[in-house]
């Protein structure tokens, strides 16, 4: 057990720090461990995490990271915010009366053995990112936009016709069985590595066309930045604006959601931190891989940290009040005009 404690505290201690959270918050917390991934002579859980409402029809917001194992930064945002949560639960009358309301599902480390190992893929060389069975429309980036070239290039899809990755299922199957089931759900799954502004991307990756939803997202644009008008400046935007990709979980799962539920509203984002900036303020974290995707300075891993609660603080509130925000009728309809307009440059259908 000694061995065991010390290896996690080198390799994984993300791993120590949820152990700690979820005994410190064990009587708000409903844990399961939906799969198990080998890393030599351990076996590393993917836990799932929930609090608040229990109610089939209560609203649903998850908090995903770790897919990509060396961007452990988003782990440890997930891990802080979870942290501030449950410490809040034993002072905060307010929040305990929300997730009476609204439930959070959380996800902390999709990857695990990838965060052992400080690699983008899972131990099978693939890229859980580019593992769905989707087809971008039009052709992609070489490498990046996925391929099936080799497990030992990055970006690697996995085989053509093969099952999705475990890691990849197990995340699949907990949005299914725990959001796309709510009447209104909400996603976060947090990223780094592109660029020097923190950017909230919502669907597609797979293509240039406007999603149903965009009117959805185009409010919640306008609404954060009208609550928050000095806050950090994210920027909020389709991913396909910046590129296209083969294989992205979240395509698959906006697409199921709209086939399978097309009365309720599913809406996944991407929080993808700029980590050029880090580099940019710190050039000899160019010497180390590690360094293109994380904070190394302690100073500026702690701001990273704290800079955006706010903005899952904002989510969490959005999720609980949807029927005061989202827009309806002729106002959906015109919002969906002016979202395309501004982000496609009026190409693409105007309303769904």
């Amino acid at each position: 057990m000694q061995d065991t404690d010390t290896a996690l505290r080198r390799h994984l201690p993300e791993q120590i720090q949820l152990d700690t959270l979820l005994h410190q918050g064990a009587r708000h917390l409903r844990v399961s461990q939906v799969l198990h991934v080998a890393q030599g002579a351990l076996s590393l859980p993917v836990t799932v995490i929930e609090m608040g409402s229990r109610s089939p029809g209560a609203p649903v917001i998850g908090f995903f990271a770790g897919v990509h194992g060396v961007e452990r930064i988003g782990t440890q945002v997930i891990l802080s915010w979870l942290h501030s949560l449950i410490h809040r639960l034993q002072w905060d009358d307010q929040l305990v009366r929300r997730l009476e309301r609204v439930r959070l599902v959380f996800m902390p480390m999709v990857n695990p053995a990838g965060l052992w190992r400080r690699t983008r893929a899972n131990p099978n060389g693939v890229d859980l990112m580019r593992n769905a069975p989707v087809q971008a429309d039009g052709k992609v980036s070489f490498l990046v936009g996925g391929h099936r070239i080799s497990r030992h290039l990055p970006w690697y899809r996995g085989r053509a016709g093969e099952p999705m990755q475990a890691e990849a299922q197990a995340l699949v199957e907990v949005v299914r069985d725990k959001l796309l089931s709510a009447p209104v759900a909400l996603s976060v799954d947090c990223h780094s590595g592109f660029g020097r502004r923190d950017r909230l991307w919502c669907c597609y990756a797979r293509s240039h066309q406007p999603i149903d939803h965009l009117a959805e997202v185009f409010r919640l644009k306008q609404v954060f930045e009208q609550t928050y008008p000095h806050h950090h400046p994210y920027l909020i935007e389709p991913q396909s604006v910046n590129y296209t990709t083969h294989g992205d979980l979240w395509d698959y799962l906006y697409d199921e959601a709209r086939a399978r539920h097309p009365q309720r509203l599913f809406l996944p984002f991407t929080l993808e931190m700029g980590s050029w900036l880090w580099v940019r303020k710190n050039p000899r974290q160019m010497f180390d891989f590690f360094g293109y995707f994380n904070p190394i300075i302690d100073h500026r891993q702690q701001r990273v940290l704290r800079q955006h609660l706010p903005l899952f603080e904002f989510l969490l509130a959005l999720t609980a009040n949807a029927g005061n925000w989202l827009p309806t009728g002729e106002r959906r309809q015109a919002l969906q005009r002016d979202a395309v307009r501004h982000w496609f440059k009026g190409t693409g259908p105007a309303v769904p």
